[in-house]
């Protein structure tokens, strides 16, 4: 399944859910927004929102600062 990811071009093998791309990326428990195809997915729906083949994801890592 290929997918848009941060503008760029990335492989998924079979079917994914967004937690397992976030896992796969070594994000996980870290502070993320996500977006698929223009809409922001809530973390409470990670576990079961299922990625589809062309959909354009964005994750924005929020980094603390002072």
């Amino acid at each position: 399944m290929n997918v848009l990811l941060n503008g760029e071009p990335h492989t998924l093998s079979g079917s994914r859910t967004l937690q397992a791309l976030i896992d796969e990326l070594g994000l996980a428990g870290k502070r993320l927004a996500v977006e698929v195809n223009e809409d922001i997915v809530p973390r409470s729906q990670h576990h079961d929102y299922r990625l589809q083949d062309g959909d354009r994801i964005e994750i924005v890592h929020a980094i603390g600062g002072g």
